[in-house]
């Protein structure tokens, strides 16, 4: 009933978010000419951003978020064949370990941004842990933060990834998985209308399932986990058309651009100079990190700093889909992590503020 709400809202809300797809449309037009990586997304974010920024009304209704999300989430899912998951299973250490950085690499950060921008570690804490936004915020409230500067903090977050990683991995090169290229190609290699019909269905639904329990990110894991059970089953239903992926990035990078305003840079300063410092020192980090990674498992660098960024699902794998890098790979570190996240974040915060008081 979402959409109903927003239609009903009145002629305002679909002006701006036609001025926000006019917008969008436009940047990836430019995007595309300029041969960046990740057109579809970039520009729209960029676009939408800047004019939120010089106080234009532009505005994305949830369900564009959702369906953006959905349309990542089952294309990312075809990969998963049963030789893929057969493979996948070698980098479970690798997995593990990872997680293990991403959280301490949140903590030292979160440290750092308490130094830096003299705002409580509570605060400082969500503000830098690399899960969702809302996530975090709704985590950080629990326990006292500041929900407007952690929500401000991973809008910034997000942005400052996409801007930078996918034209840093595009210098690395697009090719070169160890394991092959032919395995990571999605099982369905033909659009089929009857097979595209179902999987839409299946994948709906195990979306609305996923956010009935309140799982993070439900319209991205849902169409994941029910395109990779079809797939690794050996039911090829259909691939996704491309302009059905390209205006899920679209709409994805719309979304995240409509949340910057001009209040957003007018509030707190200091704070938004800090998190990007301390955000650009992560992710030097993590890709020295995810490099050596790539040197000790022989993973392609490209692959490897994609999946120990700390980026988004969505993002990182759309760049990895892009770059012809490993797909699966990248969606299953992000994946653990961000489940592992989820689960850990509040007892790991009260861990670290129980041995502070000591």
């Amino acid at each position: 009933m979402t959409w109903l709400v927003w239609f009903e809202g009145g002629g305002t809300q679909v002006q701006a978010w036609l001025a926000a797809l006019l917008a969008s449309l436009a940047g990836a037009a430019l995007c595309l000419w300029l041969d960046t990586p990740l057109p579809w997304m970039i520009g729209p974010l960029f676009a939408t951003a800047m004019l939120r920024l010089a106080g234009r009304d532009l505005r994305t209704p949830v369900w564009a978020r959702e369906a953006g999300q959905w349309a990542i989430g089952t294309a990312l899912g075809l990969y998963f064949t049963a030789p893929v998951l057969l493979a996948l299973s070698n980098y479970a250490p690798l997995i593990a370990l990872a997680v293990g950085f991403t959280l301490a690499l949140g903590w030292g950060s979160g440290y750092l941004l308490h130094k830096m921008a003299r705002t409580d570690r509570t605060t400082a804490f969500f503000a830098m842990a690399a899960g969702g936004a809302s996530e975090m915020a709704v985590q950080g409230e629990r326990h006292g933060a500041s929900v407007e500067r952690v929500a401000a903090a991973h809008s910034l977050r997000v942005m400052l990834v996409v801007a930078v990683i996918p034209f840093t991995v595009r210098w690395w090169g697009s090719h070169g998985l160890a394991l092959g290229d032919d395995v990571y190609h999605p099982g369905a290699a033909e659009v089929h209308i009857g097979g595209l019909l179902l999987l839409v269905a299946l994948t709906s639904v195990a979306a609305l399932l996923c956010k009935r329990t309140g799982m993070p990110n439900a319209w991205v894991i849902g169409p994941l986990l029910a395109a990779m059970a079809l797939t690794a089953g050996g039911m090829h239903l259909s691939r996704l058309p491309e302009w059905m992926i390209r205006g899920g990035q679209l709409f994805i990078g719309a979304s995240l651009g409509c949340r910057f305003s001009p209040a957003f840079l007018r509030a707190a300063p200091r704070f938004l100079a800090s998190v990007a410092a301390c955000n650009l020192a992560a992710m030097a980090l993590a890709a020295g990190f995810g490099l050596l990674l790539a040197r000790g498992a022989g993973i392609h660098p490209g692959t490897a700093i994609l999946a120990t960024s700390p980026g988004g699902i969505a993002e990182m794998a759309l760049t990895a889909k892009t770059l012809h890098l490993g797909v699966p790979i990248v969606t299953a570190f992000h994946v653990a992590r961000m489940v592992v996240l989820v689960l850990t974040i509040g007892p790991l915060f009260r861990l670290i503020r129980r041995v502070a008081r000591r």
